[in-house]
């Protein structure tokens, strides 16, 4: 009997031990450099990139004032100048799309989309991805001007 109260005590005891170390007056431990850590947004382009030869659209020919904050604002035109190349955002069941609403001699407007499933039952994931989209333009772009604006649709 007093074998087993031994082996409870010791038991006892070793669960209540700590495995750290920490000296009086010891503060706690620093978080890692930020250098170390993953990035918490991927890179806009990711590992899609606009094709060979395209050239970003200067920031002062496109008005992106619509878009959500944080939504990405690049666009690139192809060497012709006929295709726009820009990212779109969509998560879980959402799927992105982009479309020219308006053209004239001054401006491009673009709507992009998040057409949202709502299939009942189906359970979606909560990641956001950044696809590369493209739209297709009856003329060249040239000097005009490319207006940005987001709208979500129901599935």
């Amino acid at each position: 009997m007093l074998a087993g109260f031994g082996i409870v005590l010791v038991t006892a005891a070793a669960c209540g031990q700590r495995t750290d170390s920490v000296s009086p007056g010891a503060g706690p431990t620093p978080p890692p450099s930020s250098a170390s850590l993953a990035p918490t947004m991927p890179v806009p382009w990711g590992s899609q990139k606009p094709p060979p030869g395209s050239t970003l659209v200067p920031a002062a020919q496109v008005d992106s004032s619509q878009l959500p904050g944080d939504y990405p604002r690049e666009v690139y035109v192809s060497a012709d100048g006929k295709t726009l190349y820009l990212r779109g955002e969509e998560g879980g069941c959402g799927r992105a799309s982009a479309e020219v609403q308006q053209a004239d001699d001054q401006q491009i407007v673009i709507r992009l989309s998040e057409t949202q499933r709502t299939l009942q039952g189906r359970m979606c994931t909560m990641d956001i991805r950044y696809p590369l989209l493209s739209v297709p333009l009856g003329e060249p772009l040239g000097q005009r001007k490319v207006i940005l604006m987001k709208v979500t649709q129901p599935g």
